[in-house]
C-alpha cells in the first residue's frame, strides 16, 4: 500500500475554514487525475521599484491579518463561523504551519480506491446537489480528492482529539470491577467526542481506519475511537428516523456489533457503506465504551421490559453427546419456574437419539436439527472438536434476540429483561474477555457467514467457541456477574469470600439470577454430595449447597423427565473409583466416608449393569469399560427401549 507523503494537517482546525468546515469545490473537473496535479504558476519579475514597494506593503498587510487571526480566541468550538473566506483561509494555513507530528495510532497507510468510492456514492446519491459529507481521519490530499470526486457536495473535516496515549484496551475492558460498589464506583475513561460546527447535519459520514495486522488490531483503541465517533456523528445527523450513512475505509473488519452486516448496503474492496438503524445505534451509544462499567445496574427494583416477546427466545445446544440432556431439561424447568413464557429453542445434531429428543420436547424445548460444525484446529475426538456448532445460533433468524444459555446452569430469577440488551451482552471472564455461558445475540445469516469465513485463520485462546467469539466480538457490554454466577472457589478466595459465595448459592428467595455449574455436573454425581470433593484438582468447584439447589429443581420435574437423569453403569464405576482414591489420600473434608443413598445407584439404564466388575479393570487400556463377556440380562423398564433398562442390584454401595 502506498504511503502518503508530506506532513498531515493539524487535527484541531478552526471551524469555518474551507478545508475544515464547508469545504466545497467552486469549479468542476473532467477527471480525478487533473484535480490532483500540482500547479506551479511562474511569476514575472518587475523592474519597477514602485511595484516592489507595493508588494512589500501587501505582504505586510497580509501578515498583520494572519497574526490577528491566529491569536484570536475561539469562544465556542461549536459556534457558527461568521469569518470571511479570506480569514478562514489564513486560519487553515496557520494550522498547517504548526507541523504537529500525527499520532501514529490513528495514521492509516491504506491506498484508497477512489474509483470504488465513486461507484458506491454515485449509485446511492447520483448527482445529488449539496450532499453534506463529514470527513474523519483523512489528510489534506485525501480531502482534495474527495472534493474532486463529488464536486457538488459540501464537505466538513471533523475534529477529533486523540485518546490519551496511556489508555490501553485493558483499561476499557478490565478483568474485574466493583459491581456492587462496596469500595469504589466503577468508571470508564471517556474517549473524546467529535467536534463539528453547530447544526451540522451530514448525509454521509466517512472515516478512514488504521489497520495494523502485525499487532492486536481487533483490540485497537484508535480503531474503536474512530468507529464510535462515526456512529455518534451518524446519530447526531439524523433526519427523522434516518441517521447519516457511514462509509468506512479499512482493510480490517469493522466492529460487527456496532456496524452490523445487516445494515451493510454496499461493499467494494476496502470500502464499507452502512445504513444504520437509528434506534439500535442510539441504544448502543448510551452504554459505556467498554466493560469498565456495568451496562445494567447491579440491582434495580424495576428492570426494562421488551414488547416483542414473540420474536425472542432462550436457546441452548447439544452436540456429539447426550450427557447434557438432563442438564438441558433442568435448565428449561428452571426458566419456567421464574415465570418466563419465551420460546425455548434447542439445537441438536444427528448424534442425539430420538429418545432423548422426545424428552427434551416434553420439557418444553423446541427441537432444531442442525449439521455439526467442526473446529478445524481441534484434534479428533477432543472435547472441542464440534463446539463451533454454536455458530448455528445466528441462523435462528425467525427471532430478533436470543439469550443463549449453557445446558449446565439454572435460571433462579427471571432474566427476560436481557432481551432489551444488544449483541453481545455478557458477564466478564478472565482478562478482557466475556463468558459466553449466558449471552445476548442477534441472529443474522450474514453474521453466521462472517463467523464461518474466519474459522481457519482466527486462533481461539482456549481452543473453543468462547475464545473464537471473543476475537470477533471484542466490543461487548458487561452485565452483572449475578446473571451468570460461576460455581467456583478461586485459589485466592479467603474464608470470608467462600462463606459469601456459599450464602449466595443457598439464598432463598434467590439473590443470584443464574447459577452456572462448573466441574462435575450435579446429575453426574450422586445426589448425596458434590462429587467434585473426591478429586483434588476439582475441589475448587465443590459446593454441597449449590449441589442441593440443583437437585431441588430436579425434584420439581415430572417423574417421566427425571428418568433422563439416570446414571450410566460406567459413570457409577467412575464415581466409586474417585471415592476410593479420595479414601487413600484421606481427604480432610471426609465426603468419601458418606454412605450413598441415591436411588439411581440401584437402577440400571444400560444393557450391562455390573459397575463393580468394571472396576476390576478400570483404567487398563487392554479392556473396554467392563470388557467383553460381562453382559448380564436386565429387566426392561416399562415403555422404554431396550437401551434403557433397570436392574435392582442385590449388593449395597460400599
Amino acid at each position: 500500500m502506498g504511503r502518503f507523503v508530506g506532513l498531515m494537517e493539524h487535527r484541531h482546525r478552526l471551524a469555518g475554514s474551507p478545508s475544515d468546515g464547508n469545504l466545497r469545490r467552486t469549479h468542476r473537473s473532467s477527471s480525478l487525475k487533473e484535480t490532483t496535479k500540482l500547479v506551479n504558476p511562474s511569476q514575472e519579475r518587475s523592474s519597477s521599484s514602485k511595484l516592489c514597494w507595493s508588494k512589500y506593503l501587501v505582504a505586510f498587510f497580509v501578515f498583520g491579518i494572519l497574526f490577528k487571526a491566529l491569536h484570536s480566541p475561539v469562544k465556542c468550538r461549536y459556534a457558527k463561523s461568521t469569518s470571511s473566506l479570506a480569514r478562514s483561509t489564513f486560519a487553515s494555513a496557520g494550522w498547517m504551519w504548526s507541523k504537529e507530528i500525527p499520532d501514529q495510532r490513528y495514521v492509516s497507510n491504506l491506498d484508497i480506491q477512489w474509483a470504488q468510492i465513486l461507484q458506491i456514492t454515485t449509485k446511492l446519491y447520483g448527482r445529488k446537489e449539496n450532499l453534506k459529507v463529514g470527513l474523519l481521519n483523512f489528510n489534506s490530499t485525501e480531502i482534495k480528492n474527495w472534493q474532486n470526486l463529488l464536486p457538488t457536495a459540501k464537505f466538513s473535516k471533523v475534529q477529533l482529539d486523540n485518546a490519551g496515549k496511556n489508555l490501553t484496551w485493558d483499561d476499557l475492558y478490565p478483568e474485574w470491577i466493583d459491581e456492587e460498589e462496596e469500595s469504589d464506583e466503577p468508571s470508564c475513561q471517556n474517549l473524546p467526542n467529535p467536534k463539528v460546527p453547530r447544526r451540522s447535519q451530514f448525509g454521509l459520514v466517512a472515516v478512514k481506519l488504521p489497520c495494523n495486522r502485525t499487532g492486536n488490531w481487533t483490540r485497537d483503541i484508535a480503531r474503536l475511537h474512530l468507529q464510535h465517533a462515526a456512529a455518534k456523528l451518524s446519530v447526531d445527523s439524523k433526519e427523522g428516523h434516518d441517521p447519516a450513512l457511514v462509509l468506512l475505509v479499512t482493510d480490517c473488519l469493522p466492529i460487527p456489533n456496532l456496524f452490523s452486516c445487516k445494515h451493510l448496503v454496499a461493499r467494494k474492496g476496502n470500502i464499507w457503506l452502512y445504513k444504520p438503524n437509528l434506534q439500535v445505534l442510539m441504544q448502543k451509544l448510551k452504554f459505556p465504551i467498554g466493560s469498565c462499567e456495568l451496562s445494567l445496574p447491579f440491582e434495580h427494583k424495576v428492570r426494562p421490559s421488551s414488547t416483542n416477546a414473540h420474536r425472542e427466545a432462550y436457546a441452548t445446544i447439544l452436540h456429539s453427546e447426550d450427557e447434557y440432556v438432563c442438564g438441558a431439561i433442568a435448565a428449561a424447568q428452571s426458566i419456567r419456574l421464574t415465570g418466563s413464557t419465551r420460546d425455548l429453542i434447542i439445537l441438536v445434531d444427528e448424534t442425539i437419539s430420538s429418545h432423548y429428543k422426545n424428552g427434551l420436547e416434553a420439557a418444553g424445548w423446541k427441537i432444531k436439527k442442525i449439521r455439526r460444525i467442526r473446529n478445524p484446529k481441534a484434534t479428533k475426538d477432543a472435547y472441542n472438536e464440534w463446539n463451533y456448532s454454536k455458530f448455528r445460533l445466528w441462523q435462528l433468524t425467525e427471532y430478533n434476540k436470543i439469550i443463549f444459555i449453557d445446558a449446565d446452569l439454572l435460571v433462579l430469577r427471571n432474566i427476560d429483561f436481557l432481551f432489551t440488551m444488544p449483541e453481545i451482552s455478557a458477564t466478564g471472564n478472565n482478562g478482557t474477555l466475556f463468558n459466553s455461558g449466558v449471552m445476548v445475540i442477534e441472529p443474522s445469516n450474514c453474521t453466521f457467514k462472517l463467523l464461518m469465513e474466519h474459522i481457519n485463520d482466527i486462533k481461539s485462546y482456549n481452543g473453543g467457541d468462547q475464545g473464537y467469539l471473543n476475537e470477533i466480538f471484542t466490543w461487548w457490554h458487561r452485565i452483572p456477574r449475578h446473571m451468570n454466577f460461576l460455581k467456583h472457589f478461586w485459589i485466592g478466595d479467603d474464608g470470608e469470600e467462600k462463606a459469601k459465595k456459599t450464602s449466595l448459592f443457598g439464598a432463598e428467595p434467590p439473590v443470584l439470577y443464574v447459577l452456572h455449574y462448573l466441574g462435575f455436573k450435579p446429575w453426574l454425581c450422586f445426589r448425596d454430595y458434590d462429587c467434585n470433593w473426591n478429586v483434588d484438582f476439582m475441589q475448587e468447584f465443590a459446593s454441597d449447597v449449590a449441589h442441593q439447589k440443583w437437585w431441588r429443581v430436579h425434584d420439581s420435574m415430572p417423574k417421566k423427565l427425571q428418568k433422563f437423569c439416570l446414571l450410566s453403569t460406567q459413570r457409577k464405576a467412575a464415581l466409586e473409583w474417585d471415592r476410593r482414591q479420595a479414601e487413600k489420600v484421606n481427604y480432610s473434608d471426609g465426603h468419601w466416608k458418606r454412605n450413598v443413598t441415591d436411588a439411581r445407584l440401584r437402577i440400571c439404564k444400560d444393557s450391562y449393569c455390573n459397575w463393580k466388575k468394571m472396576l476390576l479393570h478400570w483404567g487398563d487400556p487392554l479392556y473396554n469399560d467392563g470388557g467383553p463377556g460381562f453382559h448380564k440380562p436386565a429387566k426392561k423398564l416399562p415403555g422404554r427401549s431396550h437401551m434403557y433398562q433397570f436392574r435392582e442390584l442385590s449388593s449395597s454401595y460400599s
